[in-house]
């Protein structure tokens, strides 16, 4: 019996946790979504104005970091947006990571990796409820 109430309990907080995710979905992708491309502006604004600027594949990075970032955030053109900003991870991966071997936590490459997955997340659900785009 006692085995039995453990698994009601058990049932009714796992019950709880989905109605309360699912109510506040829409929040949690907003959320997201700016904070990602926060982060990612962030990392452009660094490649941008740290004073040594240049025009070369760290630059046209910086370039679509910000861009991308901004896009994001304000939830305009997010899916183009992201998959633009998703190839550029996959490029800093391979490009820069990559040739200090496969993986990703001794090469440094995690965070682009990471980056990938969230515009995957982002180029799948588009802008949200409180987006420009409203997708």
């Amino acid at each position: 019996m006692e085995s039995r109430n453990l698994y009601i309990r058990i049932l009714f907080g796992i019950n709880m946790l989905n109605n309360l995710s699912n109510k506040f979905s829409s929040y949690f992708y907003f959320i997201f979504r700016v904070l990602v491309g926060l982060f990612f502006l962030l990392h452009g604004i660094q490649k941008l104005f740290s004073g040594n600027f240049a025009i070369n594949l760290i630059g046209i990075a910086g370039i679509i970091e910000f861009l991308a970032g901004i896009l994001i955030i304000l939830g305009l053109w997010t899916r183009f947006a992201a998959l633009i900003a998703g190839i550029t991870m996959i490029v800093a991966y391979f490009y820069v990571h990559f040739p200090g071997g496969f993986n990703p936590l001794t090469n440094g490459g995690e965070l682009a990796l990471m980056y990938l997955v969230a515009f995957l997340v982002l180029f799948s659900y588009g802008a949200g409820k409180w987006g420009i785009d409203r997708s």
